[in-house]
């Protein structure tokens, strides 16, 4: 992700397999858009995405980098993961459609909301996957 002029960059490491740390970083991202003013419907937009791809990254990944561009006019998330891959991205994204594993379902999580939650809160996404390499995810949020 490349810097605007003027914009604020934030990196976080998610860790794979652990629920106790996941959506930290979407908290930190929360209290810095409090702090620069921004408005709490916006605010709310990008936690939920942020927290369901934090999740994803945890239950289907191994972890990965969000990485967080908040510039004038939008922000900008990008998702990276090293995890198996999406094989069929269009049933990823059919709510209701999981992957996980009953242990994880167990816990309340993987209910098949996550890829459709961050779509419908963000005004553009996109998804790149290949299998055995990762998946990348972009998302933006208007201001």
């Amino acid at each position: 992700m490349n810097p605007e002029p003027g914009g604020l960059t934030l990196r976080f490491e998610v860790d794979g397999d652990d629920f106790t740390s996941a959506g930290q970083a979407s908290v930190q991202v929360k209290k810095s858009l409090r702090q620069l003013g921004i408005s709490p419907d916006i605010i709310r937009k990008v936690s939920i995405a942020m927290y369901e791809g934090e999740i994803n990254m945890v239950i289907h990944a191994g972890g990965g980098v969000a990485d967080v561009l908040i510039c004038e006019d939008h922000i900008a998330i990008r998702l990276e993961d090293r995890g198996p891959g999406i094989a069929d991205i269009d049933l990823a994204m059919q709510e209701g459609y999981s992957t996980a594993p009953d242990a994880v379902r167990s816990l309340g999580f993987g209910a098949g909301m996550g890829l459709p939650n961050m779509k419908r809160y963000t005004d553009d996404m996109t998804i790149e996957s290949q299998l055995g390499k990762g998946t990348t995810i972009t998302m933006r949020v208007n201001l």
